[in-house]
């Protein structure tokens, strides 16, 4: 064993996280040099070291939800912000630079090596301590290879193929600007992770460690963390279907190519397969609130979904007549459930979320007049309009502003879009019992939604609840939010307004509302939240997605060898995925035609992972690792006409283009930069395609 004398420095800027409490508090504070034996033999400082491991995944440019401040990898075609348009415009146009917007580029990379290196350096050691029991150190390896392996993730995902340390033979008394390593394969870099998870899942604990270790790994968490890394590394970016020009310039200085240039459908089994190892473990499954007759504006009744022969008769799981689809899908994120005792979430930070974190992007959800919000996170209209009606129909005129447009084919309808307005009459008569006892003056387009729109879409018209409103303070409840312009919350000559007259409701509880007067990002008044990093809904949709893929048959062990699963394209295995999603959210199952078309399917699959993991940070990768983002990312942003009064309320709901959000994609828009300072580092990198290098 080699010894080297480390500094074992912890400041007060670590953040505290449910079970590193203890060894991340900032009064918990020292400045000792050590030897290596000192450190790892000290179960206190061996802690502590793995604790520094899980601050760098606190970091705000490790985050996979969170706003813009860091990287705003949560907006995509989907989600906008309006209160920075400078930042906004030149994310969306490409115009950064090989730093990014500021300086992202080397944090990013920078953070995630350190954290790769501090999980090694654990790794490489922590076998010294005589302390641990057996058990113990095969649990604390377990978090250090999950850590590092989340660590590679975000690079990957971000970056494309990168260099993977060696695990034996580094002197880690240099740092990573030290070494001169080229970059690995997309394929290399997927199986390794995929090796790292597993062994990573052998150590781990089935269940979690308790309330206060919520943002520890189990074996569930690196298992999914696998199925989410194969799925990517088949998909067609990195499976020999990437674009002729990014394929070419993505290559090693000797040549090595680092996408597959062949594609190679087995991936797609070897996804689906890691997807059933998390369902086999039967440690999860999606959270469910069930039906309530009685209810007030809050937490209203259940509002019963359309009759459907399959789902409408039985109680969860096999239908919803027990549960209420808005508030399972509602409370599932606004902080309600504990992440403790929340059965569908397997990864979480917890609160170890940076400070850009969900509780920042409900702060700029917020109405700026009643929640003293920002008012500033917004929806675009393409993402308006994925959602479905309340019997799973498409809504009348779906995406007609592409009609035609080259990859929107199936994906629009030129019917008319509803018109009219909700009146007194209709909601005493409860007529419209989704839009609430405030929904007097909506346009009836945003009636009759499934039960996701109404927990995610700030619409023209919507109630917030804003509970902790202070009446001494002049502070009202239950308010409806009109964005026309002239209103309190609509176009004015400020900042804080959604350019598409549309905002953002996902992870909002009835309770919350900011400070008085909206500066700062005060949080005292909102209810905590924890980040959905990785959820079972997502593995579901995972194993659907790889199964529809496939046309031969594959015979594939699972995680840890104790069984081999068939794998094919069988449809009562891909209902398996999609049918508990499609029951959660009250909307009967797809067709018998969509099932029997992997082209159809493979597009109703795509929008559903578009509604149900809507601002989770997903979409922009989604779109990327599909191919679709020169098609997605290039067409023009629509809204509604936010420059309409009231008065002009037809004009107001009628679809346009956004000016002020502007859209484009171009080459250098399929990775990150990578930092020229990284490059001139390390001689062996290569930079990704549209980007330059260093003079």
């Amino acid at each position: 064993m080699k010894r080297i004398i480390i500094f074992l420095t912890l400041t007060s800027s670590f953040l505290i996280i449910g079970g590193c409490s203890n060894y991340l508090d900032s009064d918990y504070l020292f400045d000792e040099r050590m030897t290596t034996e000192d450190v790892f033999t000290n179960p206190d400082y061996a802690n502590r070291w793995l604790a520094r491991a899980y601050n760098y995944l606190g970091n705000n440019y490790m985050q996979d939800v969170s706003s813009k401040k860091a990287v705003p990898f949560n907006f995509a075609d989907d989600m906008y912000f309006g209160d920075e348009s400078d930042r906004y415009m030149k994310w969306k146009y490409g115009q950064y630079s090989e730093s990014g917007l500021n300086g992202e580029s080397d944090d990013i990379w920078n953070v995630a090596y350190q954290g790769i290196r501090q999980s090694s350096v654990f790794l490489n050691n922590i076998d010294i301590n005589k302390t641990f029991t057996e058990a113990e150190i095969a649990n604390l390896k377990g978090q250090a290879r999950f850590l590092r392996a989340y660590f590679y993730w975000i690079l990957l995902r971000t970056f494309g193929p990168v260099p993977i340390v060696p695990d034996e033979g580094i002197d880690y008394t240099k740092e990573y600007d030290e070494l001169a390593l080229p970059r690995n394969s997309y394929e290399e870099c997927a199986d390794y992770l995929s090796g790292e998870l597993v062994e990573a899942a052998k150590g781990l604990p089935l269940l979690s460690q308790g309330i206060q270790d919520v943002a520890r790994p189990t074996r569930g968490a690196a298992l999914a963390l696998r199925a989410r890394i194969l799925l990517f590394a088949a998909s067609p970016l990195a499976n020999g279907k990437a674009p002729v020009e990014v394929a070419t310039a993505m290559v090693n200085k000797d040549g090595k190519p680092l996408l597959s240039r062949v594609y190679d459908e087995s991936k797609w089994a070897k996804a689906a397969a890691a997807a059933k190892d998390v369902m086999d473990l039967g440690q999860y499954h999606l959270y469910v609130s069930f039906r309530k007759e009685t209810g007030d504006i809050a937490y209203p009744a259940t509002v019963t979904p359309p009759v459907d022969n399959e789902f409408s008769n039985s109680n969860w799981p096999s239908g919803w007549k027990d549960i209420d689809p808005y508030e399972s899908y509602r409370a599932l994120f606004n902080g309600t459930v504990p992440a403790y005792q929340n059965p569908e979430l397997i990864f979480t930070r917890g609160q170890n979320q940076g400070g850009e974190g969900v509780n920042v992007m409900v702060l700029h959800q917020l109405p700026r007049l009643e929640g003293k919000g920002y008012n500033s996170h917004g929806m675009t209209q393409k993402q308006v309009d994925a959602y479905y009606m309340n019997d799973g129909t498409d809504i009348p005129g779906m995406n007609d502003m592409y009609a035609g447009r080259q990859g929107y084919e199936g994906r629009y309808n030129t019917a008319k879009r509803a018109t009219g307005y909700v009146s007194q009459a209709e909601i005493t008569a409860n007529a419209y019992p989704e839009l609430g006892a405030l929904g007097v003056g909506v346009n009836k387009q945003f009636a009759r939604r499934e039960p996701r729109f109404y927990a995610s879409v700030s619409y023209n018209g919507s109630t917030w609840n804003l509970l902790n409103a202070d009446p001494s303070k002049d502070e009202k409840k239950n308010v409806q939010i009109f964005y026309y312009r002239g209103d309190p919350n609509g176009y004015k000559n400020t900042t804080y307004w959604p350019r598409t007259g549309v905002g953002i409701k996902k992870y909002v509880h009835p309770d919350d509302i900011s400070n008085i007067t909206p500066t700062g990002y005060d949080q005292t008044r909102l209810t905590k939240k924890v980040d959905p990093a990785i959820r079972y809904a997502e593995v579901l949709l995972i194993y659907a997605e790889a199964l529809n893929e496939l046309n031969g048959s594959y015979n594939i062990p699972s995680w840890d060898g104790s069984k081999t699963y068939a794998i094919s394209r069988d449809i009562g295995e891909m209902k398996k995925g999609i049918q508990p999603v499609r029951i959660r959210a009250g909307l009967p199952d797809y067709t018998s035609d969509v099932y029997s078309d992997a082209n159809k399917f493979r597009i109703k699959l795509k929008r559903e992972r578009q509604v149900e993991l809507f601002a989770e940070g997903h979409r922009f990768f989604d779109l990327r690792r599909w191919t679709d983002a020169p098609a997605e990312e290039s067409a023009p942003v629509y809204g509604f006409n936010a420059y309409a009064t009231k008065t002009q309320s037809d004009l107001f709901h009628t679809p346009v283009e956004t000016p002020s959000l502007p859209s484009i994609f171009t080459l250098k828009m399929w990775f990150w930069p990578i930092n020229f300072a990284e490059l001139r580092r390390n001689k062996e990198l290569v930079q990704n395609p549209g980007w330059t290098n260093p003079e």
